[in-house]
């Protein structure tokens, strides 16, 4: 095991202690988009409000991707009401007044087959087919 190595699984551990029962993930259709950009002279602002329709249960659910970058506009993928979307993130902290809304740290849009930060699909793939086979049993 290199040094590398070893960073990367102290980073990973230290992050499944401080956030390991927050992580959750939800796919379904979009509802409702709307984007907010705000610049305050060098700092840029992006906030993304999301409603999704998950493709199991019932309700919606709140999702919300907030990104502040220097200089430079903050990226986002190009997502419309509609689409199938999978969402990866973080759950609100319990009693806090937006303990309900998702915080998204990666967004993969499975319309227009694009990701907020790049990952493998066929894990994707993989876990699905796995799933909808422990359904039908």
């Amino acid at each position: 095991m290199g040094l590398k190595d070893k960073f990367d699984k102290y980073f990973r551990d230290s992050y499944f202690q401080k956030y390991g029962d927050r992580i959750t993930s939800t796919a379904g259709t979009v509802i409702s988009i709307k984007t907010e950009e705000k610049n305050y002279i060098i700092l840029n602002k992006l906030i993304v409000n999301m409603i999704i329709k998950p493709d199991a249960g019932r309700g919606a659910v709140k999702c919300r991707y907030k990104k502040n970058r220097w200089f430079k506009k903050p990226d986002f993928i190009p997502v419309n009401k509609g689409h199938k979307v999978m969402i990866m993130g973080l759950k609100g902290v319990k009693g806090k007044k937006d303990s309900e809304i998702i915080q998204v740290q990666n967004i993969l849009n499975l319309t227009t087959k694009r990701d907020l930060i790049p990952i493998d699909h066929s894990q994707i793939k993989k876990a699905r087919q796995s799933a909808t086979r422990m359904r039908q049993r």
